[in-house]
């Protein structure tokens, strides 16, 4: 089928394997394989897949790692793996894949790290880490993300430190935390991030402070703290915030006073 533009298997649950002769579509644009949920794996034919856009794996739950061919496709723009809950893996060939500009991986649970090639990925736009609840850090190669708009780690709740690196996402608009309730401590080098638009902390219950260089986000309109309960104090140079329009603060049982200068 030469002529094949997208080829759709929705819920096909039974669908154990794909043949390796899928590769010899050579006009494929798309494939959906969303909710087969007993595909254990992916041919590494997919590799010759030269005009493939997107590929939507949503809900193999049983697919437990992506062949390093998958680093071939240069036109790649959309990856979903959204709650393949038995991925433990990504193959560092992923950071061959230049036009990626969406990677989502929320949900999942067993997947432990990212690779440092990660870091190559110069036209992502957003990253989706919601739910990686094994996750414990973010490679350092991260920072190298220059198109990056979106990091979404909610419900990430082994993670407990940023690197340092995260102050280099100069295009990064949207930061969101939900439920990071072991995430301790911000590094100083959040207040670099001058694109940022939203902060979202909360429920992220182990906070207690904040690095006093937020105030340096002269884009940042809203930062929500909802229900982090251990926060003390809020840095007086919150007030340097000229375009911040949304300030959360409810149920934070431990916050005793904001800054003086904060009217």
């Amino acid at each position: 089928m030469n002529a094949l533009q997208k080829l759709i298997f929705y819920e096909c649950s039974n669908l154990e394997k794909l043949p390796s002769s899928i590769g010899q579509l050579n006009a494929l644009q798309k494939l959906d394989l969303r909710g087969c949920s007993n595909l254990k794996e992916l041919p590494s034919s997919i590799g010759q897949l030269n005009a493939l856009q997107k590929l939507d794996l949503r809900r193999c739950s049983k697919l437990k790692k992506l062949p390093s061919s998958i680093g071939q496709l240069n036109a790649f723009l959309e990856l979903d793996l959204s709650w393949c809950s038995n991925l433990k893996e990504l193959p560092s060939s992923i950071g061959q894949l230049n036009a990626l500009q969406e990677l989502d991986l929320s949900w999942c649970s067993n997947l432990k790290e990212l690779p440092s090639s990660i870091g190559q990925l110069n036209a992502l736009q957003k990253l989706n880490l919601r739910g990686c609840s094994n996750l414990k850090e973010l490679p350092s190669s991260i920072g190298r993300l220059n198109a990056l708009q979106k990091l979404d780690l909610s419900w990430c709740y082994n993670l407990k430190e940023l690197p340092s690196s995260i102050g280099q996402l100069n295009a990064l608009q949207k930061l969101v935390f939900y439920e990071c309730s072991n995430l301790k401590e911000l590094p100083s080098s959040i207040g670099q991030l001058n694109a940022l638009q939203k902060l979202d902390l909360r429920r992220c219950s182990k906070l207690e402070k904040l690095p006093s260089s937020i105030g340096q986000l002269n884009a940042l309109q809203k930062l929500d703290f909802y229900k982090c309960s251990n926060l003390k104090e809020l840095p007086s140079s919150i007030t340097q915030l000229n375009a911040l329009q949304k300030l959360h603060l409810r149920r934070c049982s431990n916050l005793k006073k904001l800054p003086s200068s904060i009217d």
